[in-house]
């Protein structure tokens, strides 16, 4: 599959910036979009004709967290194909493992998102 659109969910000005400029330099060309919470990625998704190829989900963002995001995507969204990673700036098991619960989850990764070795988009797409 080629890697064409991805939605980087994010409530951190900053980690949105930073993501950006790190899936472009890996990817150049990819159209980028930003939501700040939870809710904000659904109205996205909502719009006629949008489907990314991935999702970059953080899990702590407010008015709608990752995992509460994720109930509602899986619920509105059944027969989406997009890919999800989450994203989170602590590594907790219990995290990871309630993550992995959730059938488009493809991968959990520490913030700073760091997709710079090659192949990296391409192997969450895959897995």
């Amino acid at each position: 599959m080629e890697l064409k659109q991805v939605l980087v969910v994010d409530d951190s000005e900053a980690d949105q910036f930073l993501n950006r400029y790190r899936i472009l330099e890996c990817q150049p060309g990819l159209e980028i979009r930003a939501a700040y919470d939870g809710l904000e990625a659904l109205k996205i998704l909502q719009e006629p004709g949008y489907q990314p190829d991935l999702i970059f989900l953080d899990i702590n963002m407010p008015r709608m967290n990752g995992f509460e995001f994720l109930e509602r995507y899986v619920e509105e969204f059944k027969a989406t194909t997009s890919v999800v990673v989450m994203l989170s700036s602590s590594l907790v098991e219990a995290d990871r493992a309630r993550a992995q619960a959730f059938a488009p989850v493809r991968g959990f990764l520490r913030k700073p998102l760091d997709v710079t070795w090659p192949g990296l988009l391409e192997e969450m797409l895959r897995s």
